[in-house]
Order: C-alpha cells, then structure tokens, then sequence
C-alpha cells in the first residue's frame, strides 16, 4: 500500500510586509484578483461580479432568479463579512480598497431587487447606480461606513448602497415601458 505525504499548504502571500494570508483568502476577498487592479479596483470588482450575477439568474430560471440573486447576494455578505474581518486582523489594516467582495454582495442586491420589483436585472443601470451611492455614501450609507469597522462594517455600507442605488432604477423602469440595460 502506498501512501502519500500530505500536500502542501497554499503559499502564503505578503501584504506589504504584514502578516501573511492565504492565496485562497486573497482570492476571496478580492474577487478571484479584480480587486487587485492599481487603480479603481471597486469599479473592477463590481464588473467581476456582472458575469456571476447574469449566470446565477439564467441558471435560476425566469420564476426565482430574482429570489436567487437575492440568495445569493446576502451569502456572500456572510461570507465576505467573515473573510474581511479575517483579512483586516490578519493584515492589520482596517478596509484596504483590494477588498471587493462587498462590491459583488452590493451590486448583486442592486440587480436582485431590480428584478423582483420590476422584473429586469438591469444590468449596466445597476453597476452605474451602484458605484455611484457606493462612492458618494450618500446618508445612511456614510453614518454606516464610518461608525460600523471591520469585516461587518466592510460588507455593510455596500449592501446599503446597493439596496439604495435599486430605487433610483425601479422608479425609472416603472415609469417606462421601454427595456433598459
């Protein structure tokens, strides 16, 4: 009988001198690396999540994708919520911008409540109104992202902009009858 030794560990990696985390935890928090672009990594980490949130609803079917994404989006938040806060100890740091899983669990809640409300994801709507409450934090997202710290207050405020950022949409497509993007 032959055995085996036990593979090794994933390679740690370095966060700028700090302690070290996992590939896996980089990858999760950072969205499989689109956080890790040097400039806007919000922006890309919410375009990261675009193609997950169009496979989800057409693998959900047209009855419950609505239900799923929205499923989705807050197992996600649970999930970056604990990977954050992981994160944030392991590195000593409090909300690096590499961090966009709260960026998926955000603009998926846009499209879910988009979709259950007026029954259109709205995609390209979604990610512009999205980045814009996530950027601008308009009240109550500010009062959350500064008052709630580390992995809960990572995840929080982007679950709030993207709950917010749907009601600009939904009011527009009920007010037409035109499909939007």
């Amino acid at each position: 009988m032959h055995t085996h030794p036990p593979a090794p560990p994933a390679p740690p990696v370095v966060e700028r001198g700090r302690k070290t985390v996992s590939f896996a935890l980089l990858m999760l928090v950072t969205w499989l690396g689109s956080g890790l672009s040097p400039k806007a990594p919000g922006t890309f980490g919410t375009l990261a999540a675009l193609p997950f949130a169009w496979g989800i609803i057409t693998l959900s079917g047209d009855a419950h994708a609505g239900y799923v994404l929205l499923s989705a989006a807050l197992t996600v938040f649970v999930i970056g919520w604990w990977g954050s806060a992981l994160y944030v100890r392991k590195t000593n740091t409090q909300d690096p911008g590499l961090i966009v899983i709260d960026e998926v669990a955000g603009v998926w809640m846009t499209i879910a409540l988009c979709l259950l409300s007026v029954g259109q994801p709205a995609y390209i709507l979604s990610f512009v109104a999205f980045r814009i409450f996530d950027i601008l934090k308009p009240w109550p997202i500010c009062w959350f992202d500064r008052s709630i710290h580390g992995g809960l207050g990572i995840m929080l405020d982007d679950l709030l902009a993207g709950a917010l950022a749907a009601i600009p949409i939904i009011i527009i497509l009920s007010l037409t009858t035109l499909p939007l993007p």
